[in-house]
């Protein structure tokens, strides 16, 4: 009988600190996206003001996004291709404010 009171006993431990950790998880990845998602647009912001000077349109030929993208992928490896930063640089214009993507 004590072995079945400890095992349940045990076994509600296990589950309330396996609840713990999956909740702990879950901000995590929530914290991530968010911290993930700021960082996007502030990518995008800073490729608007340096190759766009603050404009919607850029100055094509620059070939800055091309060589851009080279350079951050040496430096951090893969998520920094012309199109991905292109998509950042389009979503800090379709987003100026980043409050409002949160």
């Amino acid at each position: 009988m004590n072995e079945i009171v400890n095992t349940n006993y045990m076994n509600e431990i296990v589950d309330n600190i396996v609840g713990l950790v999956q909740k702990a998880k879950a901000k995590l990845a929530t914290s991530v996206n968010s911290v993930m998602t700021e960082t996007y647009w502030n990518i995008g912001k800073y490729i608007v003001e340096v190759e766009q000077n603050g404009k919607a349109t850029s100055i094509y030929g620059s070939g800055l996004l091309t060589n851009l993208s080279h350079e951050l992928s040496l430096r951090l490896g893969k998520g920094y291709s012309r199109p991905n930063l292109n998509n950042m640089r389009k979503f800090f214009l379709r987003y100026p404010n980043c409050r409002s993507v949160s």
